[in-house]
């Protein structure tokens, strides 16, 4: 992996740079879709790359137990089984697995858990994920973390951030392994901390320490106030080196999109743009609005006739309306594609912003308009 850094805007931290991987470059800042099961719900391959993603992200959790990395293995990696020619991030499941609250139990070896597919008992460990993962192919991994909950106490909060740096020195143990076997996938290290700005520097100089290629910030959006993401975001991304990627896990809102990129951070990723297409829920530049609303039942305007996607060239709110309402696979298709195109297109925007010093006074536009909206 190669980092190239290309601009950094004068007036904020946002920055545009070249993520070079072995399946092709990817321009930062970048908006990853969430192909949890190794699919980005109701939205082909063809149609991602259409859109011009040059990236995407699969979970480790789930595809371990589904199918499992024997197939994924024999296959050839995860893109060779999804048919996915370009890279892939994948998560360590740690989000996942610490979510299944009284179905799991922590140790300092790794975490025990039962499958809420099937209830059967699985372990993963740091070394495990890294292993599960070299299996996928995957292009960047992550280590195992231990995310703490929002409101959690400094105790445990002190606990996490314990675990997570002794799982990431194993990681980076077992990654060195695998890449002196033949593996070329890079690894990203997690700053946790939760809430407390001395526990986020610790974990950060742990991660710089480590060294590993890239870095992830992890632990927020997870039901805290929105002042307090955009200040404990600015701080922590101000704390990690800037010859190498940033990565704000689970980022996905237009607004939350555009502060990430004000503090420099170079990746996100959610699931929430295909979920709400899937619920009928579409993104505009004047605001997001439900489809299955009455007034659209005869308006015959596009979702967003400012968008260039096919769905907006093709289709009308009516149309879609009436897809929804007889709860046709297709309204989610439309509906996710259009949603996927329209945070792709923000991107792009954002980084020719930066590119020309004005990336404040494009974030200050664009969300006076969609927020009014």
């Amino acid at each position: 992996m190669v980092f190239t850094l290309k601009h950094r805007d004068a007036f904020c931290a946002a920055r545009t740079a070249t993520l070079s991987l072995a399946r092709g470059d990817v321009s930062t800042p970048v908006f990853m879709p969430v192909g949890t099961a190794g699919t980005v719900k109701a939205v082909t391959r063809d149609d991602l790359e259409e859109i011009g993603f040059q990236i995407i992200l699969s979970n480790t959790y789930h595809l371990a137990l589904r199918p499992g990395a024997g197939i994924i293995g024999a296959a050839g990696g995860l893109g060779r089984f999804t048919g996915w020619r370009r890279n892939i991030l994948t998560d360590s499941g740690g989000f996942q697995v610490f979510s299944l609250a009284s179905l799991r139990k922590i140790t300092r070896e790794g975490v025990s858990f039962s499958s809420h597919i099937d209830g059967s008992r699985h372990f993963f460990s740091p070394e495990k994920t890294v292993e599960l993962q070299c299996a996928f192919d995957s292009d960047i991994q992550m280590v195992l973390d231990y995310c703490s909950e929002w409101g959690a106490s400094r105790k445990e909060a002190e606990f996490a951030l314990d675990l997570t740096g002794d799982w990431l020195l194993r990681a980076k143990k077992t990654w060195l392994e695998k890449r002196d076997a033949g593996y070329g996938g890079s690894l990203f290290s997690i700053v946790q901390g939760n809430f407390f700005p001395d526990l986020r520097r610790q974990s950060a100089d742990f991660c710089i320490e480590a060294d590993t290629p890239g870095i992830a910030i992890g632990g927020l959006s997870v039901g805290e106030p929105k002042e307090l993401f955009r200040e404990t975001l600015a701080y922590t991304a101000e704390l990690l080196p800037a010859g190498k990627p940033r990565y704000a896990m689970g980022i996905g809102t237009p607004q939350y999109i555009l502060d990430s990129i004000e503090c420099g951070i170079d990746m996100f990723d959610c699931v929430l743009p295909t979920r709400e297409g899937r619920n009928g829920r579409v993104y505009t530049r004047r605001g997001h609005f439900s489809l299955k609303k009455s007034e659209n039942a005869s308006d015959f305007s596009p979702i967003d006739d400012e968008c260039g996607c096919k769905v907006c060239r093709t289709y009308s709110r009516a149309y879609l309306r009436h897809l929804f309402k007889s709860q046709e696979i297709l309204c989610s298709m439309l509906a996710s594609y259009h949603n996927l195109y329209f945070l792709n297109d923000l991107v792009l925007n954002a980084r020719r912003a930066i590119e020309g010093d004005r990336f404040l006074d494009f974030k200050k536009d664009f969300l006076a308009t969609f927020c009014e909206g």
